[in-house]
C-alpha cells in the first residue's frame, strides 16, 4: 500500500471523509521550505539538509511526504517526555498532550505555543485552484525551519494533530 493510500485511509475513518474522498491526486506539501518566501530562523542548503537526514527524513521533513503507518516507533510512544522538530530540534509537543489513537502516526491535541505553522495542503493534481478548496487539508510544519510535520485532521471525532515521528525527536522525561 502506498504512502499516498494509507493517507486515505485515516481520512476515511475521519470525520473528513466527506472532503477527502474525492481526492485522487498524490498528497505532496504546498509548502516546500525554501521555496515559500518565508524567513526561517534554521535554514540549510539542499546538499545540507541530505546530508543530515536520510532518504525517508527527507522526503517527510523536506518534500511533506507521509511515512507508512506504524514504522515508526514514536506512534505509540506513551512515555513522559517532549517532541522535537528532527530539522531543527525545536520543541513542539509535550506527551501530556499526545493521545492513544490505533492508526500508526503520533495523534497530539495541541502544540507547543507559537512552535507550528500552519499551510492549506491542496491535492497535487488540482494546483491551487480555489474551486478545489474543499478537497484540502491543514498542514502542520516547523515554525523555525518548516520541516513538515503531519497534519490537522478530524480523527474519531477530535480535531488533532496527525505527526509522523519521522519528523520528531524523543526525549523522555527523567525519572
Amino acid at each position: 500500500m502506498t504512502r499516498d493510500m494509507n493517507r486515505r485511509t485515516l481520512l476515511k475513518g475521519s470525520a473528513l471523509t466527506l472532503v477527502a474522498a474525492p481526492f485522487s491526486g498524490a498528497a505532496h506539501a504546498a509548502v516546500v521550505p525554501g521555496q515559500d518566501d518565508f524567513e526561517y530562523e534554521v535554514t540549510r542548503s539542499d546538499d545540507d539538509w541530505r546530508a543530515r537526514l536520510d532518504e525517508n527524513e527527507y522526503e517527510v521533513l523536506r518534500l511533506g511526504g507521509t511515512e507508512e503507518p506504524k514504522s515508526n516507533p514514536l506512534w505509540n510512544e506513551m512515555r513522559a517526555g517532549r517532541y522535537a522538530c528532527k530539522g531543527c530540534d525545536l520543541p513542539v509537543y509535550e506527551s501530556m498532550w499526545k493521545v492513544e489513537v490505533d492508526k500508526g502516526w503520533a495523534f497530539f491535541r495541541q502544540s507547543v505555543p507559537n512552535a507550528l505553522l500552519m499551510n492549506i495542503d491542496w491535492p497535487a493534481d488540482t494546483g491551487v485552484d480555489p474551486a478545489f478548496a474543499r478537497f484540502t487539508t491543514i498542514e502542520a510544519h516547523c515554525r523555525r525551519c518548516g520541516s513538515h510535520m503531519g497534519h490537522i485532521l478530524l480523527v474519531e471525532d477530535q480535531c488533532l494533530h496527525c505527526i509522523n515521528g519521522t519528523s520528531l525527536t524523543f526525549t523522555p522525561e527523567a525519572v
